[in-house]
C-alpha cells in the first residue's frame, strides 16, 4: 500500500504492517511498558535503599567524628589549662628556689664573715697571750738575773723566812 502521489516526491508512507515492523515495535513497547517498571523499579528501589543506607551510615560517621572532635577539643582545652597551671607552678617554684638560694648564700656569707672575725679574735687573743707569756718570762729572767746582785745574805734569809711564815698561815 504505497501512496502514489508521495512516491514520486521521494517520500512515502508504507502501511504494510509486516514490512514496517510495527507489530514488533508494539510488542517491544508493550513488553517494556508491562515488565520494565517492575524490573527497573525493583532495581531502582534497591539502589535507592542502598544510597539511603549509605547516607545514614555517612551521617552516623559524621556524628561520630563530630563527637570525637568535640571531645578532642575539650581534651585539648584541659591539656592547655593543665600546661598553663604547670608553667605557673614551675615559675613559682623556681622563684621560691631562687629566693631560698639567695637567703642561704647570704646566711653562709654571714657565717663565713663571723667565722673570720672569730678566727681573727682567737688569733689576736693567742698572740696577746703569747706576748704576755714572753713578757712575763722576760721579766722573771730579768728579775732573776738582777736579784742576786740586789739581795745580800741577810735579805735572802728574811725573804725565805717570811715566805715560810706566809705558807704556814694559809
Amino acid at each position: 500500500m504505497n501512496i502514489p502521489f508521495l512516491a514520486s516526491a521521494g517520500f512515502g508512507l508504507n502501511l504494510n504492517l509486516f514490512e514496517t515492523n510495527v507489530l514488533n515495535w508494539a510488542v517491544v513497547v508493550f513488553g517494556l511498558y508491562k515488565f520494565l517498571p517492575g524490573f527497573l523499579g525493583k532495581m531502582l528501589e534497591k539502589r535507592r535503599e542502598g544510597i539511603l543506607l549509605e547516607l545514614k551510615d555517612a551521617e552516623n560517621r559524621l556524628k561520630t567524628a563530630s563527637d570525637a572532635l568535640a571531645k578532642a577539643q575539650a581534651d585539648l582545652s584541659l591539656a592547655q589549662e593543665k600546661a598553663n597551671q604547670i608553667k605557673a607552678d614551675s615559675l613559682k617554684r623556681s622563684e621560691a628556689i631562687k629566693l631560698d638560694s639567695e637567703k642561704k648564700a647570704i646566711e653562709e656569707m654571714a657565717r663565713i664573715k663571723q667565722s673570720a672575725i672569730s678566727d681573727e679574735s682567737t688569733e689576736a687573743s693567742k698572740a696577746i697571750s703569747q706576748l704576755r707569756k714572753e713578757a712575763v718570762e722576760l721579766a722573771i729572767k730579768k728579775a732573776l738575773d738582777s736579784l742576786p746582785n740586789r739581795l745580800d745574805q741577810t735579805t735572802q734569809e728574811n725573804l725565805v723566812t717570811q715566805s715560810i711564815n706566809n705558807i704556814e698561815i694559809n
